[in-house]
């Protein structure tokens, strides 16, 4: 077997693989994955998050607050594809937006956003949903 054959070989698993992705992902899902927004930490941060879920992967949230607005939000994953669309298309719905619509995001909301996600990878919408919530719940605690 040749040089040429083997990267023959590695084209068709590439191509194979791409095409079961775009049969199992939406487009949303596969663009937020592949190209996150708001992917870091802010320094200093107004309020934070860390949760590790069930599946073991771990997202974590920092936010900039003024004025009740989220004027600067970042996430960290350590986990799948799925959960960097998650946290990604998270920092999307609630950029600019008052901490009152943030505290409405579940994971419904994300999945919806996304145009869904297969089953087995729905756990990563709850896990950014719940992370923002815990975010957004320490904000309150540390103003009494």
């Amino acid at each position: 077997m040749t040089m040429m054959d083997i990267d023959g070989i590695i084209d068709d698993l590439e191509k194979r693989l791409r095409e079961d992705e775009k049969k199992r992902f939406s487009e949303i899902a596969l663009r937020e994955a592949r190209n996150p927004q708001n992917m870091g930490r802010i320094k200093n941060p107004d309020c934070q998050a860390w949760i590790t879920g069930p599946c073991g992967d771990s997202m974590e949230f920092t936010l900039r607050i003024r004025g009740g607005i989220i004027e600067d939000i970042r996430f960290m994953t350590d986990g799948c594809g799925s959960s960097i669309a998650c946290g990604s298309i998270t920092t999307k719905m609630v950029l600019g937006k008052r901490l009152e619509y943030a505290r409405n995001i579940t994971d419904l909301t994300i999945l919806d956003e996304l145009e869904g996600l297969p089953r087995e990878n729905r756990h990563c919408a709850k896990l950014a949903a719940d992370t923002l919530a815990e975010a957004i719940q320490s904000l309150k605690n540390q103003e009494g």
